[in-house]
C-alpha cells in the first residue's frame, strides 16, 4: 500500500531525487539515489536559522527575513554538491496547514465535485476564505464501506512564501508536503512500521504533532502548537485515550519520536514521559533500513531527525513511481 501523501497542485513528471525541508530553526537538503543497487543518501547538508527567521503558521508572514533564509539555503546546497539541481521536493512545517479526517460512505466519482465537497466541508473551520485557500486530499484509512480522507488547508500565499525562497536560488518546488506526512512515509518506506497501531510524535520547537497509525492507515492526527501549554505529557495521555476509546485499541505496537534534537533537553524529558505513560519506549526514527547512509557516517540522533521527513518524501515517491 503507498504511504500517506498530500501533495500539492504542481506535481513533478517523475520521482525527484532531492528534497528541500524548511523548518523554524534549520534548512536542510537531502539528495537520494543509488548505491550498490540499494537506496542510499548520496548527499545531505544542513545549515541552522536563528529564532526569528521562519515563524511556522497557519497565516500571516512565515519567513520574516527571506534574505536569511536564501543564504542558508544555498550554503545548505553548496556544502552538499546540489546547486546544480532544479527540481525538488520541498518541505514545510506542520503549522502551516490544517488537517482534517473527514468520513464519506459514497465518494463522488469526479475529481472536481470531491475537491468542491472537501472544501464545503472546510469552509466553516478554516480561518480566512476558502477560495484564499490550497487545498489537497488523500486517503487516510478505509474500512469497507467509509473512506476517510485526509484534507489539508493552508493559504495559498502562505506556500508561496515557501516557494518564493527556493525559486531564489532558481530551484522549482514541483511537490510541496507537510514534514509530519513524510516522517510518517519514513516510518513506512524503511519497514518499520508493524502491523498493528503505533503512535508518531513529531516535535519542533513552536508545536507538536501527533499520529495514530493503523498499519500504514493514519487514525488520527492532532497539531498543537507550543502556545496553546498544553504539556506533551497531556498530549500524550489524550491521544491514547482517543485511541482506546474511540479506535478500539489498547497498547500501541511501537512509538516513534522524531525531532527531539530541536527541542533541546525537553526531548529527553518527552521520551521518558511517553514511555512512562504508554508503557512503550519512544524509539528515534531510523531512515537507515530504507536508505543507506554511505561511507559509514556515524547516525547521530541529531543526523536521524534531520533526514527523516525529507528521507520519507523521497523514498514515497520512489516506491509510487
Amino acid at each position: 500500500m503507498r504511504p500517506p501523501v498530500a501533495k500539492s497542485s504542481t506535481l513533478s513528471a517523475s520521482a525527484p531525487t532531492t528534497a528541500i525541508e524548511i523548518a523554524s530553526r534549520r534548512v536542510t537538503a537531502v539528495e537520494l539515489g543509488q548505491s550498490a543497487g540499494v537506496a542510499a543518501v548520496l548527499a545531505y547538508a544542513s545549515e541552522p536559522l536563528p529564532e526569528g527567521v521562519v515563524v511556522p503558521s497557519l497565516t500571516g508572514t512565515n519567513i520574516a527575513h527571506p534574505d536569511a533564509v536564501i543564504s542558508a539555503l544555498r550554503a545548505a546546497l553548496s556544502r552538499a554538491g546540489l546547486l546544480s539541481r532544479r527540481k525538488v521536493a520541498l518541505l514545510v512545517p506542520d503549522s502551516v496547514a490544517r488537517v482534517s479526517l473527514l468520513n464519506f460512505e459514497q465518494m463522488p466519482a469526479k475529481a472536481a465535485d470531491l475537491d468542491q465537497l472537501i472544501r464545503w466541508q472546510l469552509r466553516k473551520a478554516t480561518p480566512f476564505p476558502i477560495d484564499e485557500a490550497q487545498v489537497s486530499s488523500f486517503t487516510a484509512n478505509t474500512d469497507g464501506k467509509t473512506t476517510t480522507l485526509a484534507a489539508v488547508v493552508s493559504r495559498r500565499d502562505v506556500i508561496e512564501q515557501y516557494e518564493t525562497v527556493t525559486s531564489a536560488v532558481g530551484i522549482h518546488a514541483g511537490i510541496v508536503d507537510l514534514s509530519s506526512f513524510n516522517v510518517i512515509n519514513a516510518v513506512v518506506a524503511a519497514g518499520s512500521a508493524p502491523a498493528g497501531d503505533w503512535l508518531l510524535v513529531s516535535m519542533a520547537p513552536e508545536a507538536t504533532t501527533l499520529a495514530i497509525m493503523r498499519g500504514h492507515q493514519l487514525m488520527f492526527y492532532r497539531h498543537r502548537l507550543t502556545v496553546d501549554e498544553e504539556p506533551l505529557s497531556v498530549l500524550v495521555h489524550q491521544t491514547a485515550m482517543y485511541h482506546e476509546d474511540r479506535l478500539g485499541g489498547s497498547r500501541f505496537s511501537r512509538v516513534w519520536l522524531c525531532g527531539g534534537t530541536l527541542v533541546g533537553a525537553d526531548a529527553e524529558l518527552a521520551r521518558r514521559d511517553i514511555s512512562d505513560r504508554l508503557g512503550v519506549p519512544a524509539e528515534v526514527v531510523d531512515i537507515r533500513p530504507g536508505a543507506e547512509l554511505r561511507d559509514r557516517v556515524h547516525a547521530t540522533e541529531d543526523l536521524l531527525d534531520m533526514l527523516a521527513a525529507p528521507v520519507g518524501v523521497l523514498l514515497r515517491d520512489r516506491k509510487a513511481a
